[in-house]
């Protein structure tokens, strides 16, 4: 085997752990978990906008109320 071989097969071996730990060995790897925190992240940005909404609704409501009784 040459040198070069020998220094393909090495990094390929490098590449080949690495790409497990991103993957994962039957647990749940780095890029699951990435996957699931995004997913947690959206549903908050999600649940943060509609309560953003309600509250602005509702904002709305008290200051025509405001108005309604001032005149």
């Amino acid at each position: 085997m040459t040198e070069f071989e020998a220094k393909v097969l090495a990094d390929l071996s490098v590449l080949k752990s690495q790409m497990q730990q991103v993957m994962g060995i039957g647990q749940p790897g780095r890029l699951t978990q990435l996957e699931e925190r995004v997913e947690r992240h959206e549903r908050s940005v999600q649940r943060m906008k509609g309560l953003m909404t309600a509250g602005g609704g509702l904002l709305t409501v008290a200051q025509l109320a405001v108005e309604y009784f001032r005149r």
